[in-house]
């Protein structure tokens, strides 16, 4: 068997960096990359040079800035996240909840944007987080909508639980998309915390592909599922027609859409945005 090749070394020392470890030394990058001190020194060096890793007074190493630039490349990253950004304030403003944006990556979500208020419950989120799909709302309905082959592979595969409420059963998680395809919702009854639920609806492409999930995380003993879902609803659709999702269009209807009007005059009743 041959020994791992150059780019995979250099994607090892990147790897070694997470959000439990973004600043590290070189001989922690050595052992978390599983590579020799004199290797790592060496691919560290050239990264550094290139603006991948930068080197702090102290010698310690963080993610550098080249890699942002390169990142906001991503049309699932920046861009999206620039075209979601005013319906996810609306949604905010309306709510004053955790609201989240997020894309799938394989068999995990990701989430790309995340506004929070002081008295909104805690959250283990943050930009640039994973979660299993089935664990979240934005998960649940990014798999609902996903590949029907890989919707199969993944519920046949290890599903794994975070507290006693987590969706750990095959047949229950293929009940359980099927009802985010009928309703257009997905609810996330404390799966991730035992105090917290989610509510998310999917994001569709110019295309229709269901390309990003928003949600609202709030308290679970105060959740008003049949009033977050509307206004969840309302943040799904105004982002995806931004993207250029027409949806009357692929109806064969002719109605003019407003976005703004959208936004606005659908959110439910008391939880419509003021302007001055």
């Amino acid at each position: 068997m041959t020994g791992p090749t150059a780019p995979d070394r250099l994607l090892s020392v990147l790897a070694a960096f997470d959000h439990e470890h973004p600043a590290l030394c070189l001989t922690d990058i050595s052992r978390r990359a599983g590579l020799t001190l004199t290797t790592t020194h060496r691919l560290v060096g050239a990264l550094t040079e290139w603006g991948a890793l930068e080197r702090d007074e102290s010698g310690v190493y963080h993610v550098g800035l080249r890699l942002w630039e390169l990142a906001a490349l991503a049309p699932r990253g920046l861009a999206l996240r620039q075209i979601a950004l005013p319906y996810l304030e609306d949604l905010y403003e309306a709510t004053h909840e955790n609201v989240q944006l997020a894309v799938r990556d394989g068999s995990d979500v990701v989430y790309i944007e995340w506004l929070s208020g002081r008295s909104a419950v805690g959250v283990h989120i943050r930009v640039g987080a994973r979660w299993p799909l089935h664990a979240t709302g934005v998960g649940l309905a990014l798999l609902a909508h996903g590949d029907p082959r890989f919707q199969q592979e993944y519920c046949a595969g290890e599903l794994e639980s975070f507290t006693p409420y987590t969706i750990t059963e095959p047949a229950r998680l293929r009940r359980e998309l099927a009802e985010v395809r009928r309703t257009g919702v997905a609810v996330s009854d404390r799966q991730i915390t035992d105090d917290a639920l989610s509510v998310a609806a999917p994001v569709r492409a110019a295309d229709g592909t269901v390309t990003a999930a928003v949600s609202i995380v709030v308290p679970h003993a105060d959740a008003q599922v049949s009033v977050l879902a509307p206004a969840v609803r309302v943040a799904a659709r105004g982002i995806s027609r931004a993207l250029g999702w027409q949806p009357e269009r692929a109806r064969g209807g002719t109605r003019r859409d407003d976005s703004q009007s959208t936004r606005e005059s659908e959110l439910p009743s008391g939880q419509r945005r003021t302007t001055a």
